[in-house]
């Protein structure tokens, strides 16, 4: 590992100057959106890069990350150009275009999209005019440029879903639909849990009045929800900084306002006030205040029980914990972890490398982590240095959680804490429908977070 670092005004490494290898991952590179595409139903991309590359993406996105599954489209059914020598040499045109022609007789899909690596974005591979060719007959493909150098697969989650959005969703100059949402969230296959999630979520905006193209995942309607994308009265991202480049493209392209609610709704704290800010927006207040009310009475109620085991083994309980998540599920986790279960920050650390110009609202979201509770989060992505501030926090006497990944096994077992493993890569996670959104999604973290804890001390 080569790192090299720069110290900031208060003696910590400054993260986004961090430079050269990084140790132990936790992303992929920006041709891991070809998982974005396997997400919506009945849409397979086509993998024009190196031998291995799609492989690599495919087994660390899903195999190592909850044993997610690779869906209708991904894993081993995505066809690969598996680029050698020669087409570094001569390019690789002339394959990819063999590869499209087999693939649109052979597998059946609604929409086909080109996702690229580093070899063809390198030589200069015009994949473009190679997809407009089958455009031009009436092919349903599409083409992203996403070699790894460009990012990370957050930053290819956006440059798909703005090429599916400008490719085959297209021109609209027709009405919108009051009451339709376009829902831009969680990253797809990255996040471990965002199919419950996405679930969860849209099952929360429709209990509100709302009717939502949720786009990703088993609950989406698939290509149909994105030919509807233009038709909706507003997009919602709900995300702290994922989703905000494709609403404002759809700003500019469709003349579609957008709703920006960084924090995603965990507990029944969080749900409530992001659900009167979108039905708010959206005009739908009244069904709003009905849907909440009989939301918060069933979740209250199982609170009222989990207090009587609270309250028994509330010495041997964990009183301070660290986070090592992407924004989304850091600031998220976070302000639940305080707010609903009274449990202090000893470290809250960021890795999915945002933007710089997105870091200084994100900060600003943790430092109100409550009226009367600030976190100070740190931007990292290097394990050695999220472990080093991990191991320098005050956790006090207790034992500390840790929101982390299957990195941090060994480092829980050192300090001797809980381990719950909710970020990329979750190794030791199966999950197919689990969510930790919203108020069902709580109260299941919440199970197997003194679950675990209760385990580890039998």
């Amino acid at each position: 590992m080569v790192v090299a670092l720069k110290e900031r005004g208060d003696g910590l490494p400054g993260a986004a100057e961090q430079s050269g290898p990084i140790e132990q991952l936790r992303y992929a590179c920006s041709m891991g959106a070809m998982q974005t595409a396997a997400a919506i139903p009945r849409v397979i991309p086509i993998t024009h890069c190196g031998p291995g590359c799609s492989d690599k993406q495919h087994n660390a996105l899903t195999a190592a990350n909850g044993y997610q599954g690779g869906g209708w489209g991904g894993g081993g059914v995505a066809p690969s150009s598996n680029a050698t020598q020669r087409e570094v040499i001569f390019g690789g045109t002339d394959r990819l275009e063999e590869l499209i022609e087999a693939t649109l007789k052979i597998l059946d899909a609604d929409l086909f999209v080109v996702v690229t690596g580093c070899i063809p974005d390198l030589v200069g591979d015009d994949v473009g005019s190679v997809v407009r060719g089958f455009q031009s007959r009436g092919a349903p493909v599409v083409y992203a440029e996403t070699g790894g150098f460009r990012g990370n697969n957050f930053t290819g989650h956006e440059i798909v879903a703005r090429a599916i959005i400008d490719q085959f969703v297209g021109a609209y100059d027709g009405e919108r639909e009051p009451g339709l949402v376009n829902l831009w969230s969680l990253l797809p296959y990255q996040n471990t849990f965002w199919r419950g999630d996405l679930g969860e979520i849209k099952r929360l905006l429709e209990g509100i009045g709302l009717r939502v193209n949720l786009l990703f995942g088993p609950d989406s309607g698939g290509i149909a929800e994105w030919k509807a994308i233009p038709r909706a009265q507003f997009n919602l991202v709900l995300s702290p900084w994922l989703g905000l480049e494709t609403a404002a493209h759809l700003q500019e392209k469709y003349g579609q306002p957008f709703l920006h609610i960084p924090l995603i709704p965990v507990g029944a704290k969080a749900a409530g006030e992001v659900l009167r800010e979108i039905a708010a927006f959206a005009g739908v207040s009244e069904r709003a205040e009905a849907f909440i009310a009989a939301e918060e009475r069933t979740y209250y109620t199982y609170i009222e029980a989990f207090s009587e085991f609270y309250s028994q083994y509330r010495w041997g309980l964990p009183a301070r914990f660290a986070i090592a998540a992407d924004a989304a599920y850091a600031l998220a986790l976070s302000k639940f972890a305080v707010r609903q279960l009274g449990l202090l920050p000893a470290r809250l650390i960021v890795t999915d490398n945002p933007p710089g110009e997105y870091r200084d609202a994100i900060a600003a979201e943790f430092r109100a982590l409550d009226h009367d509770t600030e976190g100070t989060v740190e931007f990292l992505e290097d394990s050695y240095l999220i472990h080093q501030q991990i191991r320098s926090a005050a956790f006090g006497h207790k034992p500390p959680l840790i929101l982390g990944s299957t990195w941090e096994r060994d480092l829980a077992k050192e300090l001797k804490g809980v381990l719950m493993e909710i970020a990329f890569p979750a190794s030791y996670e199966v999950v197919l429908t689990r969510s930790n959104v919203g108020y069902r999604g709580a109260i299941t973290l919440l199970e197997r977070i003194y679950s675990t804890t209760v385990s580890r001390t039998a």
